[in-house]
């Protein structure tokens, strides 16, 4: 890597005011006492987009334990790579000591800091060095940028300027090497390409597709770590296509991505675009969701499909069907992704809703819709109906689903003393549609008498 482009002051748009008074803090203080301290990455590069950045992450010579030394709010995590996290309040500012290569791999002391898989991916990786070493370790070129609060220079080392001019995501050094250190990386290439209105550049897209099955190496819990990143910050849509693209979605979502690919269920596809549609319109109105609901939409059909095979093979109740069949594609989809506990109750509730809300009779409609989940439920229920009405139905007449959706709709509206005769008028429908109708007798044929 050749010397560092150094923008002063007038040559660059980066400006404190743009900065979190936070991170502002712990720069001071870093250099206040003694160490060289920098705004890298993310922060720099979205002033620089024109965007406000979210996260401010901070690099500097001080190790770990001199940063804790500086700041009493100082927590330091990390195995793989130790990290300082200053906390404030809600924002938490990560601070970096800087790193270094791997050269001296036949150094005891290189080795007790530094570890490789037999692929290449790094396991261990405590080696500090200068910042020049540093802008080498980084991912990509436009996240090699240095932000000074001492001179006001931004630090250009790999021409990320450049790229971010061009609207490129390029890999620093050779593509390959650098999936095998962290093969997340390809994960991210994605998820920086969509975030930011960028392409991938051709030499750091070429490796992914051969190189896709690295992920499999990924802990489940770092994989749930990158679903979040990946489909719950506003570009989930364009993300499942680009995974999908580049035979990577199948890492997340193994039993959904053979369904896909094998094109026997006519909802999935479009049912998943939608629910991704819809929770990319939440995150973007600044509205709540919950991974739990995602995770629902994607195991729905594989689910559905499982509790068929399992009721031709033995005679189940729905209630035991649906908790035997859940339990083997939890089983197949925690191999992938770690879902915490308290996403796969929520996810469970809004899918046991789905066989709930259409039982309606009596007291158990105001037992649905008193339920903690119900409205996660009647959304997942006006998902369906929108998909397998649209897809199946080409008459206009409504579907049972759609139907079904609208008396909820209209039950949640209708105030409460009228609510008792929706639910009657649930019960007279049905009971007239199992009433068989009666045949109409014949006409007596009358007979006269010496007829």
């Amino acid at each position: 890597m050749t010397k560092p482009v150094v923008l002063t002051r007038d040559q660059h748009p980066v400006s404190r005011k743009l900065m979190s008074t936070n991170a502002l803090k712990v720069l001071y203080r870093l250099n206040s006492g003694g160490y060289d301290a920098y705004l890298v990455g993310g922060g720099v590069r979205d002033i620089l987009l024109g965007v406000i950045p979210k996260d401010f992450d901070i690099v500097t010579n001080a190790t770990p334990e001199e940063i804790k030394g500086l700041f009493r709010n100082c927590r330091l995590i990390g195995r793989r790579f130790r990290l300082a996290h200053i906390v404030f309040g809600r924002e938490i500012i990560e601070v970096a000591t800087f790193r270094g290569h791997h050269d001296s791999t036949k150094d005891d002391k290189a080795s007790k800091v530094s570890k490789q898989s037999d692929e290449g991916m790094l396991l261990r990786d405590n080696i500090y060095g200068s910042i020049d070493e540093d802008a080498e370790r980084r991912d990509f070129t436009i996240n090699a940028l240095y932000y000074s609060a001492k001179d006001f220079t931004v630090h250009d080392f790999a021409n990320g300027i450049a790229d971010i001019n061009a609207k490129q995501i390029r890999l620093i050094g050779d593509p390959e090497t650098r999936y095998r250190e962290d093969p997340v990386r390809m994960l991210r290439a994605i998820r920086f390409a969509t975030k930011l209105n960028m392409e991938i550049s051709a030499e750091t897209k070429a490796p992914i597709k051969t190189l896709g099955s690295l992920l499999d190496n990924i802990p489940p819990a770092r994989m749930f770590e990158e679903f979040l990143k990946l489909f719950m910050s506003g570009k989930a849509e364009a993300n499942f296509e680009l995974l999908r693209e580049y035979n990577l979605f199948q890492y997340f979502f193994p039993l959904v991505d053979q369904r896909l690919k094998q094109s026997t269920e006519p909802y999935l596809y479009p049912f998943i675009k939608q629910a991704l549609k819809n929770t990319d319109t939440r995150v973007n109105n600044d509205q709540r969701v919950t991974p739990a609901f995602l995770f629902a939409a994607m195991l729905w059909y594989p689910l559905q499909k499982q509790i068929k095979q399992l009721n031709e093979t033995a005679q189940l109740t729905p209630q035991d069907a649906f908790f035997a069949a859940m339990s083997e594609i939890m089983a197949e989809q925690q191999r992938s992704i770690a879902i915490p506990k308290r996403f796969q109750a929520v996810m469970k509730d809004i899918l046991i809703l789905q066989d709930k809300l259409p039982r309606r009779e009596g007291k158990k409609a105001y037992k649905t819709f008193e339920h903690p989940k119900f409205r996660a439920g009647y959304d997942f229920l006006l998902l369906r109906a929108e998909i397998e009405s649209a897809n199946v139905d080409k008459s206009n007449a409504p579907s049972a689903l759609a139907e079904l959706a609208k008396w909820w709709t209209d039950f949640q509206m209708t105030p409460p003393e009228r609510r008792e005769l929706m639910i009657k008028s649930v019960i007279h429908n049905r009971s007239t549609a199992r009433r068989s109708p009666r045949k109409k007798r014949k006409p007596r044929i009358k007979t006269t008498e010496n007829s």
